[in-house]
């Protein structure tokens, strides 16, 4: 496949490209959900399982993503077709559709939290998030219409950022958002360390509970989780990968994202986990978004320097989130471009025009936590899916190995099949099985 295409934007180069896609991994699914599925299950086996999963899908999901998307020149539905082409199938290339609607959905209700992250960062600077109104605070966005004015501001700064284009907007944003994120949570984490008590949240992190290996739950939640840190979901990294010159090395691309994606949730871990057991919270490791809007905020009224902390804190939730959230509207963005014709002005005002439209209709709490809830269960695995199968096995293997060597000084070992058209496919279908099962 030919590297070029007519107006077709492109990463600047390799550095770019890898910060882009740490962040559409690194999300708050980093930074809230990995410490309550750790509180969930455990805490050190969690991690443990997470890391060898996060190794698996990093030199399998993620790299044959970025390959397929990069070979394709095109979005989900364009690359299927593609795909089914090589084999002269001239049908079936509509089930592209379905990470494209995943990725678009999620991305609204994603939208709305991003709105509530915008509303605790002005909370923070002001001093409000300090008072003693947290709780209720929090509960005031359980309703219908509750956070309009947050909610499209999240949505003006996110398609303001994508409508300058994949190298000046989306890739310049994460070269300084990213760093910025890490340098942020590294502190943070530091700060934490010298919290009184922080030693059992460490012994809470870091000794293993081996009995909780026989539990399968754990197993599914740490696979789950390492898929949702990675981004994997047939959508965004193919977008990003057909962003990407063929002299790039795709292997060496995914393992930095890999890496990154997990320091970033160790980060996350080693801030909030011994700051929670610091003032005796431990129970509320399962809260769920409170953990991160009410508990966190508690946390900090009672801390040195806590307006201060509050504020890196949620800004730096917020570069996470805001990185993220574009990554799931660029696929849509790009199908209309790529698709339809249509230029990157016209496809980015339609998206935002349907995203706030159906946006402001969810944004009680309860409602965005069933909405995210059934698509990362039942749509967002199902894409992953469907483009492992199609690079893996629709492409054929020798396609695939010529996709994923392109750029690299090295040829990869012969374990590279065996590991992505077997294990990977094989494990993508029994935990969108089991998912479904253990609910």
């Amino acid at each position: 496949m030919s590297s070029k295409s007519n107006k077709r934007d492109i990463f600047s180069g390799k550095l770019g490209f890898i910060l882009t896609c740490i962040g559409s991994a690194v999300g708050i699914g980093n930074i809230w959900l990995f410490p309550y599925r750790l509180g969930q299950c455990g805490g050190a086996v969690f991690l443990i399982l997470y890391m060898i999963f996060m190794i698996f899908l990093g030199v399998s999901g993620v790299v044959g993503e970025m390959a397929f998307g990069r070979a394709m020149r095109t979005g989900p539905l364009g690359a299927f077709k593609k795909s089914l082409e090589m084999r002269n199938i001239k049908f079936g290339h509509w089930i592209g559709v379905i990470p494209l609607i995943g990725c678009l959905l999620i991305g609204i209700g994603y939208s709305v939290v991003v709105g509530w992250i915008i509303k605790f960062v002005v909370d923070s600077i002001t001093g409000t998030v300090l008072s003693d109104n947290t709780i209720a605070d929090f509960q005031s966005l359980n309703k219908d219409f509750s956070s309009v004015g947050w909610h499209l501001t999240a949505l003006v700064i996110t398609f303001a950022i994508m409508i300058l284009g994949v190298s000046k907007g989306i890739e310049k944003l994460n070269k300084i958002v990213m760093p910025a994120f890490f340098v942020m949570f590294l502190a943070l984490s530091i700060f934490m360390f010298f919290s009184p008590k922080a030693m059992s949240g460490y012994v809470y992190l870091f000794k293993p509970d081996w009995n909780l290996l026989y539990d399968i739950k754990t197993w599914i939640y740490a696979l789950g989780q390492a898929f949702f840190s990675l981004s994997l979901a047939g959508s965004g990294t193919i977008i990003y990968g057909s962003y990407l010159s063929e002299k790039e090395d795709v292997m060496f691309c995914a393992s930095n994202v890999t890496i990154f994606s997990f320091i970033s949730s160790l980060l996350a871990a080693l801030t909030i986990i011994p700051a929670i057991f610091s003032f005796g919270l431990e129970n509320e490791l399962q809260s769920g978004p409170p953990l991160m809007f009410i508990t966190m905020p508690n946390i900090f009224k009672s801390i040195p320097m806590g307006q201060i902390i509050s504020i890196i804190f949620f800004v730096a939730v917020l570069f996470a989130a805001i990185t993220s959230l574009i990554n799931l509207f660029e696929a849509p963005v790009e199908l209309l471009q790529s698709q339809f014709g249509l230029n990157r002005n016209k496809s980015v005002l339609i998206i935002a025009v349907i995203s706030a439209t159906i946006g402001i209709f969810i944004e009680n709490a309860s409602i965005v936590d069933v909405w995210m809830d059934v698509l990362s269960i039942y749509v967002i695995p199902l894409g992953a899916l469907l483009a492992g199968i199609m690079f893996f096995w629709i492409c054929g293997k020798k396609f695939a190995r010529e996709q994923v060597e392109l750029g690299r000084t090295k040829k990869i070992g012969k374990w590279f099949e065996p590991v992505t058209r077997y294990l990977f496919v094989g494990l993508v279908l029994i935990i969108y099985i089991l998912n479904i099962l253990i609910r």
